[in-house]
Parts: C-alpha cells; structure tokens; sequence
C-alpha cells in the first residue's frame, strides 16, 4: 500500500471533538495516477512515479515528458508529477488511479510536509528575534540595528553562520504527529488536526506513520484472550471454577 498522498492546503477552521476545541487544516486530495515506475535493474530501487490532478498544459512541459506520457498511454497532463518509494509495483499498473480512501484513514498518525510562506529580506530582529536596542544619547537609527558583528583583534572576522538580515521563509518544514480527523471521497476534503506550513493552494506531501486499528480486529484479540484463559484454567482448576470463569465472560 501506498503511505504517501499529496493535497494541496484550502483553509483552516475549528472543530470540537469530544467536549476539546481542535483546530483542523482543510486540504484538497486531487486524482492520483500511474504514469510511470522504476524498477531496481535500471534504477537501483522501486518506485512509483504519481500524476497529481489535471491540467490542459503544465507550465514547464516538455517533449520528454509529453513522449513519456504518449508511450505509457495517459490522456491527460498531470498538474504534479512525484514520486514515491515502494516495495511492491504489481500493486498498481501504470495508468491505474490510486485508490486514496484506503490510505487516509480517520484517526491514523501522519506527518505533513511543505513549504513555509516566503517573507522576502527581513531583518534579524523578524528573523531571528532578536532583542532592540535602546533609543538614549542619540541614536535614534539604531533601534532595529543588529549592533557589532566582528570578534576583535583575534580571530578579526565574522565567523560563518552568524545570524544577521537575509531571505526569510520559503523552507521545508515537516510536521509530525498530526492526526487525520475525517475524509470525504465525494468531496476530495481531508481534516487534518494541527496547523501545516505554506499558503492556500500550496502542495502538501501526507506520510501515514501508523494506521487506526480497525474495531472488527480490536475485537478479535478480545475473544482470543477470553480463550487463552480459559485454557490455562483448565490446565490448573477444577472444572467448577472453569464453568464460573465462563459464564463471567458471557455476561
């Protein structure tokens, strides 16, 4: 199965799940196609390579991927193109949908990765909230200043990686621990509980760390451990206390 989906980020509201105010992401799962694999003679590894959603014409389309597309036989132009990791490639042919519904399950674990917003060239103050200096004696320009940035005599210049104005935002951030709240196939809508970077209409990449336990299998364990007891009672007991022990569980 696949554990990776991609969505692009709608909005953001509140929902209240057992008597707790929760705020939830809103996010959009458009179509995801087979358009193509690696396989470990050629490449090194498997992988599955997925069309996101659908476009008249990409942006950045060129003829190796518009004859890629005609040899594998795909009508249409993907909006995104990704790819993802796998074990198994006869999971899915090429040209085949991926059934999305069977990964986003409520309640399952996942990690959310994007872009964060772009806040173009701040000062280090935004940047790396950095403390202001007092505005006394006259120096009314120094306010927002990163003040003295040298070492001396020795070593008598700045050292790498030290903290001053610059290009601020625009990075990969990854989220974990987030909880998928619900899913509507009809819609195309996943709730996702937790804030996720980047801006509206901005892609999204959904990694599944750990599936909800389904209740039909909760149930089972239930039974079998109902069972093991009995067992190791009759090994022990007498079968006075084995007819106790079961009508106790009946009720």
């Amino acid at each position: 199965m696949i554990k990776q989906v991609y969505a692009t980020k709608q909005d953001m509201k509140q929902v209240f799940l057992n008597g707790r105010r929760v705020p939830v992401t809103l996010l959009k799962v458009q179509s995801h196609h087979v358009i193509g694999q690696r396989t470990v003679d050629k490449d090194g590894y498997f992988a599955q390579i997925l069309g996101v959603g659908q476009t008249k014409k990409a942006r950045h389309t060129n003829k190796a991927l518009e004859g890629n597309l005609k040899k594998n036989k795909i009508n249409f132009t993907p909006k995104h193109i990704k790819e993802i990791r796998t074990e198994d490639l006869e999971e899915y042919s090429i040209g085949e949908e991926v059934r999305v519904e069977d990964t986003l399950t409520p309640d399952s674990k996942i990690q959310v990765t994007g872009t964060s917003k772009g806040k173009g060239f701040t000062g280090t103050i935004k940047r790396w909230n950095f403390s202001a200096q007092n505005r006394t004696h006259g120096q009314s320009d120094r306010r927002r200043a990163p003040g003295s940035i040298g070492r001396g005599t020795t070593p008598g210049r700045v050292l790498p990686g030290k903290k001053m104005a610059g290009h601020h935002g625009s990075q990969t951030i990854t989220v974990t621990n987030l909880k998928i709240v619900s899913y509507e196939p009809e819609k195309h809508l996943l709730t996702v509980s937790g804030l996720i970077p980047g801006a509206r209409n901005s892609l999204n990449k959904i990694t599944i760390l750990k599936h909800a336990p389904r209740v039909e299998v909760k149930e089972e364990k239930k039974e079998l451990k109902k069972v093991k007891e009995v067992k190791e009672l009759k090994k022990e007991t007498k079968p006075e206390v084995v007819k106790e022990v079961k009508e106790s569980n009946k009720k």
